[in-house]
């Protein structure tokens, strides 16, 4: 009481005082998003934005894909835009064998070919070779190609050795090709509408364990007109002791690695790679020569891996000069992927052979 009759005695000069007062403004706060939500929005802003863009793919409309990536979008947009194939890659890839894909490209169309399974991709892998790769090269520049090749890519779980395979070395190898590997809600959303309106074929690795996991997803990336990049990595946390390189799922990884071995003063710094042709061979040097030792990590197997091809560059670059140790990859083993769990784990990275790795480059 005696507070309230101190207030109502100081009069205009109080209510003055209320009345000038401002209140914080703090910015919307970020939204969890899944990757698979991020990829779904993605899809559906690019289709809505242009009507050249169509999906096709094994269940990808009244099912709404196998892991409902397309979900909604049949509903939305028909049976001209997302367009169900037969469950085989070889009767799929058909559609857009050298004839068909020459139609869609005088026709202006920008399709999105979902794989069930990457790992099936084989089947088709003339029509991403030999079509869509070099048509570009083979008429001189007059014809480009604009199409994405998306799906699940590398190990998942208990899928044994026929569905477990990592196709970013694969892929990669070829001129003429973008691939991207994704590993946040905002790396699918970003990433997969750069590759949807990009004029060359881009080979779009996502993966199956990540679908469910959900990210923060900032107020610009929830922007219709939100895109990132192809061919740009992101540092994912600084550090100053060690670079880790990886892409998709394994950056998950080198962040918890990093966490734990932050504890014991070893700061390291992630580099998500994002892209892994056109590689971003300038953000591994920087990072290098602020850190001074180099970890790639991929699920893939070793030889001629994407890790490998990292040592190469740094090998012949520059920042070759600043490395106080030798360069170090973990990878999965070099082994067909075997069913039983204590195998499966044994046979691609984990928290713990990062955290060996580190230590061990360091020397501690």
């Amino acid at each position: 009481m005696a507070s309230l009759r101190c207030f109502l005695r100081s009069g205009k000069n109080a209510v003055s005082a209320v009345l000038r007062r401002e209140f914080h403004r703090t910015s919307p706060a970020a939204v969890q998003v899944t990757v698979r939500d991020a990829l779904n929005q993605a899809m559906d802003e690019e289709l809505e934005r242009d009507e050249r863009v169509f999906l096709l793919g094994e269940e990808v409309a009244q099912y709404d894909g196998a892991y409902k990536i397309s979900r909604g979008l049949w509903k939305k947009y028909g049976d001209k835009r997302i367009i169900d194939t037969p469950i085989t890659e070889v009767r799929m890839m058909i559609n857009l064998s050298k004839n068909h894909l020459r139609m869609f490209l005088i026709a202006g169309l920008r399709p999105i070919c979902e794989f069930m399974t990457f790992n099936f991709s084989m089947q088709a892998i003339d029509q991403v070779i030999n079509s869509a790769a070099k048509t570009y090269y083979m008429s001189a520049g007059l014809q480009p190609v604009p199409i994405v090749f998306r799906g699940p890519n590398g190990a998942s779980a208990g899928v044994a050795a026929q569905h477990s395979q990592c196709f970013a070395a694969w892929y990669s190898h070829c001129p003429g090709l973008k691939v991207v590997s994704p590993w946040s809600a905002e790396d699918a959303k970003g990433l997969l509408k750069s590759a949807i309106r990009d004029d060359n074929p881009v080979v779009f690795l996502e993966n199956e364990l990540m679908y469910g996991v959900p990210f923060e997803m900032s107020e610009e990336a929830q922007s219709k007109d939100f895109i990132i990049p192809i061919g740009k990595a992101k540092i994912e946390r600084q550090g100053n002791h060690v670079t880790l390189v990886s892409h998709s799922r394994m950056v998950s990884l080198c962040l918890d690695a990093a966490a734990v071995l932050a504890k014991e003063g070893i700061e390291c710094e992630v580099i998500n790679m994002r892209t892994i042709r056109p590689l971003d061979a300038e953000a591994i040097e920087t990072s290098i020569m602020k850190t001074n030792h180099l970890i790639t990590v991929e699920g893939g197997w070793p030889q001629f891996g994407v890790g490998a091809e990292i040592l190469g560059r740094i090998m012949e670059g520059p920042a070759f000069n600043y490395l106080d140790a030798p360069a170090v990859r973990v990878t999965g083993v070099d082994i067909p992927m075997p069913y039983a769990k204590i195998l499966e784990d044994n046979s691609i990275p984990q928290i713990k052979d990062i955290i060996f790795s580190v230590k061990k480059t360091l020397n501690v």
